[in-house]
């Protein structure tokens, strides 16, 4: 180009930049179709180069340097090798010549570039020619060249391991396999250079770096050296050379590439790991800590902090696995210098003093002073803004937490004396922290975030390492956690209504809590067990730790009960109070383990009292205390009454009654021997009785309060006489229960001014109330009451069906009804009888036949698109409770397989007619939401599979829309529902595969769209690019598998076409004989037959792994 065109380039190039930042949009969109333009123009290197040359404008330096590396990938089978290496030399120049200017993201371009380039050529490089290159980066990277070359060296040895890296590299249009053979030639070969480099710069410098305030050439010299270290540890390392992996490698074999990934593995361990080394970085360190608080922010300490947080991470191969114990060692040494940097200053000056370098504490007892010392200037609300005392906290217990209870529990051991000291010392310290935080926040108006105090999962978190530090010192953390409750207790009986009461209300709320967490597990999927070093605690039951706490909390309890102190306490007491008892009962209250201790009383003496003078130990202590033949029965007693006068004395506590129902009430019935109390109780049977009579005081709960009642009253039938009379029994008693509301219903559907008295909210109300109680009830179904629940939902089918039509504008109403019929119908079917199993099918299809006629719950496209619309939202809750039904329905076939087909009505056909219904409702927009979305492909998947020709008989309409939600699943990022899509896909292949070779019709003319395309042909088409050009899970490859075969077979030709469509992308011969070879191996070995038996799926899915392994990373580009 001549001198006058590069000049006219870099004007209209500068003016273009200076032109983005101006207000007016059509000149911005000018100057970027200019810019575009000349990223796009060919061969721009020589304008590029005088843009950098001679411009003053840093946006169009940066502009042209990535310019340079667009153009020269794009561009890269055109350039001559001279060309390239001459790009290469000039970028390299270029930033040598002006390293110590101030354009510095300029120059960190523009070594990008030469990074990008060298990759680029990567492996068109011969190992002379590389070795050749990174001689000359070594050589100034060792200082030979200067100290600005020295820092340029190293920069550029951070491009090439950020370019190489999978996660930062470039976009160049390559197959993924480029990239991936990249990264482990730099992995393999040259990491371990650049580390050992970086690391000989860093010493070299090092003394002179500490000079000054860390501002020279040296410190800056020294900071990106351990920069490079800290990145190269951060590499995401593969196979047996994964030094940073969760997981030791596999035994290395003998053969040699084994033998070289040895050697490897022991030079890493030398870079990394060998003492020398180490402890280098870490007196380097030390003498930037003893600079002063100046020095402890600038980069150089950052990065060197940094580095020793990763030589702490370390993990994997890189530590033999011969018991020498080189990783004990490793973090030995780390530790015993982290230590002194924040160990307590007189205790380092009194060790100077007396001549040895020994610690007078030990390391727990430093981590008990450091957690004590945070917890004390910890000053903010937890409220607020977290402060770094905060942060500091939540690591230090963190840190407790895995000494404590490590994930190898078998790693274990007791603490010694001083762990003990120090952990009770720590716990102290907290209680009283928090107390006086407790304190000081009663009398604070802004409450909003009081009931989610206990429930947030940072406060949980921090409870429960607490927790964990008070069980290993019971004794103490027990006592005085008993003590503090008897006080405030105590406090506020004596100070009623008083500002007192308030401070003493804070701090007893959070004692509660506090004594929850300590005592008891949550018990989150498993049986809560008493804590171990609980049950280790021998006293009198009288004066056992845990004893004691628990009946300081149940007076406090049994206090609320009258209705003069009631007054006093606040619902978040209550509310603190019932979530105490409900997460307490599982663990204390009459355990089913009780007198079965390695140190408890004979089994044949178990239910009698021991004798005075002999020891108690824990289980012995808690089980007379709480035990079914101890005090047991009347703490039930007592909590019982708590839950009733939750219920109906504290009106419009929505959050307390909600923790009676879904927290005390269910732990109360979970067992059967504490049902066997409660039945016999009178405060039982009076819950139970103001329930079954609708008590207004009831009526008024919220929706979940009714349901989880009634499935706590239900649920305790379990509790009746274990004889032959026990199911008669149950049935009588949920009957008396549930049949006055059944009795209600069908009064109501009966009147005949039903059209305007249904409408009365108070009605509405009632019958939403008693739907919400069958539901509860339904829900909670076992053995010996499914027959009274079962005769209860026949009582009112022909209610429920009335309702349906009479309250078809009220969606709240038949959203409820619905998701009854659905549990109900869940509860049931497996028990169900050939002749209860028809009334139940007949019902369902004329619930369905009304929801269809009354088309409620249908949605229009173009509403539906607003999904956040909160009406729309309650018609799509209808759909999937619809769906759920049918689901329900069709699992009826998996328990009554061994029936003959006369036996049974016929399941198929219930749910064909239900998919008929509910098909047409169905749309794109619906299936956005994820619960709807998966129950629709659980219900498609089962019909697909099970009954693939009731759906071909589905109506052209409806089975149109049953392909677009299977293609609209293909594309779903939810795994699940992909595979849910992948399984009904292979199901409707294998069902017309079948019928092609029986010569059946199949799907018959459901087999082509309205425009005569061929569905299975379009979805193989669906399938090949998804697999071999789109991201998902490997999890999916399996039913990718078998559902690509049967589409294969019934698609040969368009198979074929496919393979030589990807053949003929590729010019040269290798890479079509490439993809020829991976084809080829999809179908080896298989013998097609008329059926796809087990064999040939496992075969066929081997295959298809190859096949992608081959194919894949080499199609894809990026």
């Amino acid at each position: 180009m001549e001198q006058q065109d590069l000049q006219c380039s870099m004007q209209a190039v500068e003016q273009s930049c200076a032109a983005l930042h101006v207000s007016d949009p059509g000149i911005r969109s000018s100057a970027e179709a200019t810019l575009l333009a000349f990223r796009k123009s060919p061969h721009p290197f020589y304008a590029c180069q005088y843009i950098l040359e001679n411009s003053q404008v840093a946006t169009a330096k940066f502009l042209a340097a990535a310019t340079i590396q667009e153009a020269a990938i794009r561009e890269w089978t055109l350039i001559s090798p001279e060309e390239k290496s001459r790009l290469r030399s000039y970028c390299l120049q270029y930033v040598m010549a002006r390293v110590e200017t101030s354009e510095g993201y300029i120059l960190s371009k523009i070594l990008s570039v030469v990074a990008a380039l060298l990759k680029r050529g990567w492996l068109e490089y011969t190992q002379a020619e590389k070795a050749s290159f990174l001689e000359e980066v070594e050589q100034a990277v060792a200082g030979r060249h200067g100290l600005a070359a020295q820092r340029f060296g190293i920069s550029l040895l951070e491009a090439l391991v950020s370019e190489f890296s999978l996660s930062t590299a470039s976009p160049m249009g390559l197959p993924a396999e480029f990239h991936d053979k990249c990264r482990a030639s730099l992995e393999a070969g040259y990491l371990q250079k650049f580390y050992a480099w970086a690391f000989d710069a860093s010493v070299m410098v090092a003394s002179k770096a500490l000079e000054g305030q860390g501002e020279n050439q040296e410190s800056a010299i020294c900071t990106v050296a351990i920069r490079l270290m800290t990145q190269i540890l951060n590499w995401e390392f593969r196979g047996k050379l994964a030094v940073l992996g969760k997981s030791r490698a596999s035994t290395l074999s003998s053969s040699p590439a084994s033998r070289k990934s040895s050697e490897q593995l022991q030079l890493w361990h030398d870079l990394l790991v060998s003492p020398a080394k180490v402890t280098w970085i870490l007196n380097f360190y030390e003498h930037i800590h003893q600079k002063g608080n100046a020095w402890l922010d600038l980069p150089l300490s950052v990065v060197v902090r940094q580095l020793i947080v990763l030589m702490c991470s370390l993990n994997g191969s890189i530590f033999p696995t011969d018991g020498a114990g080189t990783q004990e060692q490793h973090l030995q040494r780390l530790l015993n210098c982290i230590i002194s940097w924040i160990d307590p200053p007189e205790y380092v000056i009194s060790a100077v003093l007396a001549g040895t370098s020994e610690r007078q504490t030990g390391t727990l007892s430093l981590l008990s002073s450091l957690t004590c010392g945070i917890i004390k200037a910890s000053c903010v609300r937890e409220s607020e803004e977290p402060s770094w005392t905060y942060e500091a906290l939540e690591v230090l217990l963190e840190t407790w937490t895995v000494i404590l209870q490590p994930a190898d529990l078998s790693q274990k051991v007791p603490l010694p004396p001083s762990g003990i000291e120090a952990a009770s010392a720590v716990f102290q310290t907290f209680v009283e922290f928090e107390m006086k935080l407790s304190e000081s926040s009663a009398l604070d108006e802004d409450d909003a975030d009081d009931m989610a105090a206990f429930s947030d999962e940072a406060r949980e978190d921090r409870l429960s390492a607490v927790a964990l530090i008070a069980r290993t010192v019971p004794s103490v953390s027990l006592s005085l956690l008993t003590m503090l409750v008897s006080k405030c207790f105590s406090e506020i009986r004596q100070s009623l209504g008083s500002e007192t009461t308030t401070r003493c209300l804070e701090q007893l709320h959070w004692l509660t809590i506090l004594s929850g967490h300590v005592l008891a597990d949550p018990g989150e999927g498993e049986t809560p067990t008493v804590p171990e070093s609980i049950l280790a605690v021998s006293a009198e039951p009288a004066t056992h730790p845990a004893v004691s706490l628990s009946f300081a909390l149940i007076d406090v309890a049994q206090q609320s009960l009258d209705a003069t102190f009631r007054t006093t306490l606040s619902p978040r007491m209550m509310e603190a109070i019932v979530w105490f008892f409900g997460r307490w009962v599982e663990t204390y209250l009459m355990p089913d383990h009780a007198g079965r201790g390695p140190s408890s009383t004979p089994s044949g003496h178990e239910g009698q009292e021991v004798s005075v003078g002999v020891l108690f130990d824990g289980r012995n202590a808690l089980n007379a205390a709480f035990g079914k033949d101890g005090g047991g029965p009347a703490v039930l007693e007592i909590l019982v009454r708590v839950a009733l006068t939750s219920l109906t004395a504290w009106r419009g506590e929505q959050v307390l009654q909600e923790y009676v129902s879904s927290r005390l009430l269910p732990a109360l019935v979970r067992r059967r021997n504490v049902c066997v109390q409660l039945l016999s109780m009178g405060s039982w049977q009076e819950l139970a009785t103001v329930f079954a009579r609708q008590d207004q005081m009831l009526l008024s709960l919220s929706d979940s309060v009714q349901r989880a009642l009634s499935g706590c009253l239900c649920r305790s039938a379990q509790g009746l006489a274990n004889a032959d009379a026990a199911n008669q029994l149950s049935r009588w008693y949920v009957k008396d229960l549930l049949m006055p509301m059944a009795a209600s219903l069908a009064e109501f559907s009966g009147r005949k001014d039903l059209a305007t008295f249904s409408q009365q909210p108070n009605v509405i109300h009632q019958v939403s109330c008693v739907l919400e109680r069958l539901r509860g009830a339904a829900r909670e179904t076992i053995p010996r009451t499914q027959k009274a629940i079962f005769e209860v939902g026949v009582s009112i089918m022909k209610p429920l069906l009335v309702f349906m039509e009479i309250y078809k504008n009220q969606p709240s109403v038949v959203y409820l009804l619905l998701k009854y019929v659905v549990v109900w119908v869940d509860a049931e079917v497996v028990f169900l009888e050939p002749k209860d199993t028809t009334t139940v099918f007949n019902f369902c299809v004329q619930l369905l036949s009304v929801y269809s006629a009354h088309n409620i719950g249908k949605v229009s496209v173009s509403t539906s698109r607003s999904l956040q619309n909160e009406a729309q939202t309650e018609k799509y809750k209808d759909l999937r409770a619809l769906l759920q039904l049918l689901t329900n329905l069709s699992s009826k076939d998996l328990f009554d397989f061994a029936l003959h087909a006369d036996e049974n009505p016929d399941v198929a056909q219930v749910v064909y007619l239900g998919l008929n219904i509910i098909t047409p409702l169905i749309s794109a927009d619906l299936l956005k939401y994820p619960k709807l979305c998966r129950q629709y492909f659980t219900l498609l998947m089962h019909m697909l599979e099970v009954y693939p020709e009731k759906v071909a008989k589905i109506s052209p309409e409806g089975f149109s829309q049953i392909l677009g939600t299977l293609e609209f699943g293909l594309r779903q990022q939810d795994v699940e529902v992909v595979n849910m899509t992948l399984s009904a896909l292979g199901a409707l292949g294998v069902f017309q595969y079948q019928a092609l070779c029986k010569g059946d019709d199949g799907l018959g003319t459901q087999s082509r769209t309205s425009g005569g395309d061929d569905v299975l042909s379009h979805f193989l088409k669906l399938l090949m690019h998804f697999l071999l050009f789109e991201d998902y899970s490997n999890d999916l490859v399996e039913p990718a598998a078998d559902a690509l075969l049967p589409l294969i077979l019934c698609n040969t030709a368009l198979f074929e076409k496919l393979k030589q469509e990807l053949v003929q992308r590729h010019q040269d011969v290798v890479s079509q004989e490439r993809v020829s070879t991976a084809f080829h191996s999809l179908s080896k070995g298989i013998e097609i037959t008329s059926t796809i038996d087990r064999s040939i799926r496992r075969k066929f899915r081997s295959n298809l792994f190859v096949f992608l392994n081959d194919l894949r990373g080499f199609l894809r580009t990026r």
